[in-house]
């Protein structure tokens, strides 16, 4: 099981960032794809989720309209495009492999694979 995430950094609020997490064909191959964050200090949360086609979207209540997730299968690669952030979206953000190809809950139970998380700072 291989999934590499990148794209983190320090960033001023109101900035952008692109996620992305990239697997092997076998890892990701036919699931859905998801993003969750873990703030320094609180419980891992759901960010965004997609289907293995890319037809099916999900998105937390506090991201909606300001991030995007998409995904590449050709390269194995789902990326999160995050617009207009601010301090609170500063977190370890992991991507995860759903079960099925339209896992995309917000439960940490709906997804099988873990990568090792991407570090978001949004500097006020």
């Amino acid at each position: 099981v291989q999934l590499q995430a990148s794209g983190g950094g320090l960033v001023q609020a109101g900035g952008s960032l692109r996620l992305a997490c990239t697997s092997s064909a076998r890892t990701s191959s036919n699931n859905a794809m998801g993003w969750f964050r873990r703030a320094p200090g609180k419980e891992r949360e759901f960010v965004a989720a997609v289907s293995w086609r890319g037809e099916t979207k999900n998105y937390a209540d506090s991201v909606k309209g300001r991030f995007a997730i998409s995904r590449d299968n050709a390269k194995n690669t789902v990326y999160l495009q995050m617009n207009s952030l601010n301090p609170e979206d500063t977190a370890v953000y992991y991507c995860a492999v759903g079960f099925t190809p339209y896992s995309t809950g917000s439960s940490p139970g709906s997804y099988k694979y873990w990568g090792q998380g991407t570090l978001v700072t949004v500097s006020s």
